[in-house]
């Protein structure tokens, strides 16, 4: 597995592998219409890619099988999208890019990473967990946070299966 920068041309892949992974959503009940939600739109990953904030992770051929688009929330990295393919899942490619972010947040001086995921969705809340990230309490949520989550609210996601998390660096 190798993480890298994905290449423009590999951008309608990250589609792919963005509705691919929503699928899954249809497994739980309470979040089902999540797996009918659009891919990433092609100019939002093209931003992201050309501001250097999108990584892939490979497989043994080089052709990407997950993803991650980070922007910067209230001086912290904040991963918008981690996606990866259902078939390569369970094999360190979501960790794999989360370390990238984690290198890439420590190596611009960023005190930690945050995000936005349903609690109970085993791979969701209980994975970041197991890698470090912790949820915040309300109170802890800074201005841009509680923007993300009423634009969460706007799209139809219920604030009341979401956690903030945060893991510091």
């Amino acid at each position: 597995m190798t993480v890298r920068p994905p290449l423009r041309a590999e951008l309608p892949t990250l589609q792919a592998i963005g509705v691919a992974a929503g699928r899954r959503f249809a497994e739980v009940a309470s979040v089902a219409a999540v797996a009918d939600d659009p891919p990433q739109d092609l100019a939002a990953l093209e931003r992201w890619r050309a501001a250097g904030r999108a990584w892939v992770s490979t497989d043994r051929e080089g052709h990407p099988v997950g993803f991650v688009v980070v922007d910067v929330v209230d001086g912290c990295a904040h991963v918008e999208e981690v996606s990866v393919r259902p078939e390569h899942g369970g094999q360190g490619h979501g960790a794999a890019l989360l370390r990238q972010v984690e290198a890439w947040a420590t190596k611009r001086g960023l005190p930690a990473v945050t995000l936005t995921t349903f609690a109970a969705v085993p791979w969701n809340g209980p994975w970041y967990e197991r890698r470090g990230y912790r949820v915040l309490d309300e109170a802890e949520w800074t201005e841009g946070l509680v923007r993300r989550r009423q634009e969460e609210a706007d799209h139809g996601l219920d604030p009341a299966l979401r956690v903030v998390m945060r893991k510091d660096l």
